[in-house]
């Protein structure tokens, strides 16, 4: 195996099945101590030639109602800001690179899980593929106003800039990094066109089911935490001594009903204005973009939480809609219009109902509203609906939140992935025409390719999605009537 110099010394990997892999490379000191808390600061060069080919640690698990789906990753540290690399040979190539950030709500999973594996799009696209492990919770996102915040955002800016300084030596293209995630990752991409010290590290973006972000500036999480702890409000440093497992079990007391609690926070410094208000105002025209949803994105969190399980009215609805700060009038009309728009669908369905509200509200109309944005300024803006359904809880689930991950990655048979999937003897090609969408993007800009039809940009005319499902077809404007229902209320910035 060759060893590769990079700038902070000399590591060394291994190859499988053609494809040269570097795991658990540390690109920041370990955030322990006087740093727990603090940016990252650079990793100090080293001695000799470093190991790397075991992953790192986690960073550390907060609980989510989402392990029921798969083993909880181990270990996990403080310890966790490392990157992982898959490339088809050490050369002077300059591949296109992807760059991906894994979602779990900002609470859990890391780099090391098994669906986030690169080896098939490395090898198939002829690209390099890079993961990380950024900081997570209250370790990444604990938020006192001069003293921290967005540490786990500044873990990902200084991973991006590792990636920038030494990819090369890899066989990759630094003037042509794709960053890439889902759910929490998708809204870590997204967030990072609003960072300025992310400012020309990326060319091109895809965010798989993006939750809206929120422009809130949330301080009470922080408060609670450092109660539950009986450390007097803002003293970091006290914080700074607590056992990790201790934060952790506070964390949790905190966030077990749910919601992006600790995420990132638009404090006007490291994240200072909401990433839709820059798309409108046209500063991130050079940045290619893919975006999209799951068709049952909702699924996902109601058919695991007992309280929407199963509903027979449209209380719980109301309720939900309420929660998130509508109120009766517009909650009602939302309501109304589903109800009319989907009635050939689900008729008389309150639970159906429920989930599709779930999806617009939490990530489709949100994306949608970036993309058009977008689409003003930049020629390659697309947008894509995953809709295949898997057979997991006798169908209950759909086309849910994340089951798009394992078909982009080719991971659909690994642990953690499979208990998602379920039975896939039905999909075709989808898993490689999504393969092929995404390398092409990373490639060109453009996601088109002989196994899909002709792909159309997004704009606000003509709505164009590219549905990959059992079949791959083009639609125009679908659920318009649903998305018109949430003008003034998503997307205040």
């Amino acid at each position: 195996m060759t060893i590769v110099q990079t700038s902070f010394g000399k590591i060394k990997g291994y190859t499988e099945n053609g494809v040269q892999i570097f795991k658990g490379i540390p690109y920041a000191e370990p955030p322990v101590g006087d740093l727990r808390f603090s940016p990252p600061q650079a990793k100090k060069p080293w001695d000799g030639v470093l190991e790397t080919t075991e992953f790192g640690p986690c960073a550390f698990q907060g609980y989510s109602f989402l392990e029921v789906l798969g083993d909880k990753l181990q270990p996990e540290s403080e310890d966790c800001l490392t990157l992982n690399i898959w490339t088809p040979a050490i050369d002077n190539k300059k591949r296109p690179v992807m760059f991906w950030i894994h979602g779990g709500g900002f609470t859990i999973r890391g780099s090391r899980a098994p669906a986030f594996d690169g080896s098939h799009l490395a090898k198939r696209g002829d690209v390099v593929i890079v993961t990380i492990n950024y900081r997570l919770g209250a370790f990444g996102y604990l938020f006192i106003p001069g003293e921290t915040a967005n540490a786990g955002q500044l873990d990902q800016v200084l991973a991006l800039k590792w990636v920038n300084d030494n990819i090369t030596k890899f066989g990759g293209d630094p003037d042509n990094i794709t960053i890439f995630g889902e759910s929490a990752g998708a809204y870590s991409v997204i967030t990072l066109t609003a960072m300025p010290a992310a400012k020309g590290l990326f060319r091109r973006i895809i965010a798989q089911s993006m939750p809206t972000i929120d422009p809130k500036v949330l301080k009470k999480p922080t408060k609670d935490l450092m109660r539950a702890l009986g450390i007097k409000n803002k003293d970091i440093n006290a914080l700074r001594k607590v056992p990790a497992e201790e934060i952790i079990k506070a964390q949790n007391e905190i966030t077990n009903k749910g919601g992006l609690l600790f995420r990132p926070i638009i404090d006007g410094d490291t994240f200072p204005v909401h990433p839709l208000t820059l798309f409108k105002e046209g500063k991130c025209k050079n940045i290619d973009l893919m975006m999209g949803s799951n068709l049952h994105e909702g699924k996902l969190f109601t058919a695991l939480n007992p309280a929407t399980r199963e509903i027979k009215d449209e209380k719980t609805i109301m309720a939900y809609l309420g929660m998130n700060g509508i109120n009766s009038e517009k909650a009602r009309n939302i309501i109304e219009t589903y109800k009319e728009a989907r009635a050939g669908i689900f008729p008389n369905d309150p639970k159906e109902l429920l989930d599709s509200i779930v999806t617009d509200l939490m990530i489709r109309v949100a994306t949608l509203q970036i993309l058009e944005a977008q689409s003003i300024y930049q020629q390659n803006t697309y947008n894509y609906l995953f809709t295949w359904e898997t057979s997991v809880l006798n169908g209950r689930l759909g086309a849910c939140h994340a089951l798009e991950i394992p078909f982009v990655f080719n991971t659909l048979k690994v642990p953690g992935a499979d208990g998602l999937v379920g039975d896939a003897s039905d999909i075709g090609n989808l898993c490689e025409n999504m393969m092929d969408a995404w390398l092409s993007f990373a490639h060109t800009g453009n996601p088109n390719h002989d196994g899909i039809p002709q792909w159309p940009t997004y704009d606000k005319k003509t709505r164009t999605t590219l549905l990959f499902g059992k079949e791959c077809k083009v639609a125009h404007a679908l659920f318009e009537k649903e998305r018109k229902a949430w003008d003034g209320i998503i997307g205040k910035v």
